[in-house]
């Protein structure tokens, strides 16, 4: 279940699946979904409503307008009242189905949207939910920068003045795509999945010290922005300090956890001369390889340790 604390206005969602309007109440601008399950309210029409969730959009389809269609004008106003009294967050008609005048009348009556689709009951249910599990979504802002390599999400960390956006201009330069910078929006779209983007009023901006702010969109194209990305690999910058032991072999993976789900990550130490837009294309392929099932340090490590039997053997 979502948090109540998120919400998506109903104007905007009607908009973006492209609902049409059967009849629309004043103040529907006021008017938010907060949950992201759908209800089908077949028990409900007939009179039970033990555990009926009001907040959910409520979705007729061909079962729900089979059964109204075969009660009498008299019955289905009576089932129809019974429903519309529990003031619904949104009635949705889906398939084009005709849509019964008593409802229309109750909907009027209880001061509720009332809306309609061709989309199949089971299709825009489907995609109604992705929607809003992305809007609704638990979400948290850290400050770092977000890019695409090679088709993996790449989280940079670190202190500020360390080398985040340069090195995000750099790669956006070797054909890579920011998403954000300075402040990435993460947010848990499914147990084990974190998105990020950008704040709307940063996006496709950058800054780097002693220029200010860049547009990355108007220099290098639209092909160098991209509007979210799934988050999978965090990279930690910080400065390098000597005399400490930093990984060279990469047997133990390690991980940052961020809303309660645990991301591959690595300690990136920087110092001057480092070519740190290419160390984050190797991590990057090579944690997509790890992905696929191959492990360059495990493999090297087997080698290894063959090698080694085969000296003690000699």
């Amino acid at each position: 279940m979502t948090s109540s604390q998120y919400k998506v206005k109903l104007t905007k969602l009607a908009k973006d699946f492209n609902f049409e309007e059967v009849f629309i109440p004043e103040g529907i601008e006021q008017m938010y979904v907060r949950r992201s399950d759908m209800s089908r309210p077949g028990l409900p029409l007939t009179g039970f409503f033990t555990n009926f969730e009001r907040e959910r959009i409520q979705l007729f389809g061909n079962m729900e307008h089979a059964y109204l269609a075969s009660l009498t004008p008299e019955q289905r106003y009576a089932s129809l009242d019974k429903f519309f009294q529990h003031q619904v967050v949104c009635v949705l008609v889906t398939s084009g189905l005709e849509i019964f005048p008593e409802m229309i009348e109750l909907a009027k009556r209880y001061n509720t949207p009332l809306y309609r689709t061709a989309s199949e009951t089971s299709a825009i249910m489907a995609n109604l939910i992705a929607s809003l599990n992305v809007a609704l979504a638990e979400r948290v802002t850290r400050h770092g920068v977000l890019v695409e390599v090679y088709g993996e999400g790449v989280l940079m960390l670190g202190d500020s003045g360390i080398g985040k956006s340069e090195t995000a201009i750099e790669l956006v330069k070797r054909g890579h795509r920011l998403i954000a910078d300075d402040a990435v929006e993460i947010k848990r779209v499914s147990s084990k999945t974190l998105v990020g983007s950008a704040p709307e009023v940063i996006r496709h901006y950058i800054e780097l010290r002693g220029i200010g702010i860049v547009d990355v969109r108007r220099i290098f194209g639209m092909g160098s922005v991209k509007e979210t990305e799934k988050i999978d690999l965090v990279v930690n910058f910080e400065v390098w300090e000597q005399g400490k032991i930093y990984e060279r072999f990469g047997l133990e993976t390690e991980y940052t956890e961020i809303l309660g789900i645990k991301i591959p990550s690595i300690t990136i130490p920087v110092k001057p001369g480092r070519n740190l837009a290419v160390i984050i294309e190797i991590a990057a392929m090579n944690n997509r390889q790890k992905k696929m099932g191959y492990n360059t340090a495990v493999e090297f490590n087997k080698k290894l340790m063959s090698h080694l039997e085969g000296s003690d053997e000699d």
